[in-house]
């Protein structure tokens, strides 16, 4: 569905989530490369000339974020809320801490930023209007089971919330009986839906698959910006969308295209939308093949400052993989030798038993001199060795 005028007025929203500002990635900080992807989400929202900004939840990557991610969503919120005179929505996700990110809620809502973070303040919506044009946007912070037992156990039948599924659909209920009017509603929830295609960098939100909810109690709203599945992808309805992630989390998402979602709505609900692509700093790449030939390919590889996985196919023995690799790409994070995995554990223990020492001080000899021992050499290791067991063997 792209984005198609109708030449009525309409409100433009860019969706987003999971930031996960603050993360780290195999020991390496990616604070740096997620603030040159927000400078991204700045252009886009000046040259889309959006109405509002919608984040569905995981700002930070943990419930107490450091200092230095905390420095850079207040700097981005201050050039959006300030600078480009947007409004921000947002809710809390399962890697967000929500009493800590509600933290002054109701006192910024008159700036501009609305963090929707309280669970009991779901039916209450944040209306915006734009050339004429009110939208409603309700929020779902991330909520487990317990949580929605606790805060309305007053409301509730015993049984009636026992699982993500059942809590999601009665938070859901608690905003279709209050949305009484007829502006068009947009719905953002943090959640697993049932289906959906997700990627080793999202943490479980429940063991077994008890964290998966169903589109359907969505498909009343005109769009619904979920958060949590890193992958870009809808589900149900094709209004019913994640937005994915920020930027690439694991090496699972090597191939995904990054992007954000423009959304348009007029008074008569949704128009249309479309995706916005995110260039990162250094991408993520799998890399594979000999070490000789990755060395060389590496002197010449344009990116060469990508964050890589390698996988090594040589069979022998190699010395220090990871330092010479380095040399060319200096941003491998993770080396696996699937020559190596190819062959069983068994097989491979026997094969290393076959070879003896003269044979491993010949590929350790290569790789350190790039050469082989020439038959002078050969017969000198011979000898070291020999004298070596004669004296072992006399004690």
């Amino acid at each position: 569905m792209s984005l198609i005028s109708r030449g009525a007025k309409g409100m433009k929203f860019i969706h987003t989530s999971d930031w996960h500002l603050g993360r780290i990635f195999h020991q390496t900080s990616l604070l740096a490369d997620q603030q040159h992807l927000l400078d991204q989400v700045f252009s886009h929202l000046q040259e889309q000339e959006a109405d509002a900004l919608v984040i569905a939840g995981d700002i930070y990557d943990r419930s107490v974020p450091p200092a230095s991610a905390v420095e850079v969503l207040d700097e981005f919120l201050d050039r959006v809320i300030q600078g480009l005179k947007i409004p921000v929505i947002l809710i809390s996700g399962n890697h967000d801490s929500a009493e800590r990110l509600g933290f002054g809620s109701r006192q910024l809502q008159s700036a501009g930023l609305h963090i929707l973070a309280d669970l009991k303040t779901v039916d209450q919506p944040v209306t915006l209007e734009t050339d004429g044009v009110q939208v409603d946007f309700y929020g779902l912070p991330y909520a487990d089971p317990a949580q929605v037992r606790t805060l309305f156990a007053d409301q509730l039948e015993d049984g009636q919330v026992h699982c993500f599924n059942s809590a999601h659909q009665f938070l859901v209920e608690q905003v279709k009986q209050a949305a009484k009017t007829d502006r068009p509603k947009v719905l953002l929830s943090h959640c697993f839906l049932d289906g959906a295609a997700e990627s080793d960098s999202e943490r479980p939100l429940s063991i077994g698959g008890a964290d998966r909810v169903d589109w359907q109690p969505l498909a009343d709203f005109d769009y619904v910006a979920l958060g949590h599945l890193h992958s870009p992808q809808y589900k149900g309805k094709p209004f019913i969308r994640y937005s994915g992630s920020l930027m690439k989390y694991s090496f699972s998402e090597a191939t995904q295209n990054k992007s954000l979602t423009l959304v348009e709505i007029n008074q008569e609900g949704l128009v249309g939308f479309e995706l916005l692509p995110l260039k990162p700093r250094k991408d993520l790449r799998i890399l594979e093949g000999d070490l000789k030939s990755l060395l060389e390919q590496g002197e010449s590889d344009p990116h060469n400052e990508d964050f890589l996985l390698v996988r090594l196919t040589d069979s022998e023995a190699l010395l220090e993989p990871m330092t010479q690799l380095r040399r060319v790409y200096p941003n491998v994070l993770h080396l696996e030798k699937t020559g190596f995995t190819s062959t069983s554990d068994l097989q491979l223990a026997r094969e290393k038993l076959k070879r003896g020492e003269v044979d491993m001080f010949q590929d350790f000899f290569h790789q350190v001199q790039g050469a082989k021992l020439s038959d002078e050499q050969l017969q000198v290791v011979r000898d070291v060795l020999e004298e070596i067991r004669q004296e072992e063997a006399q004690g």
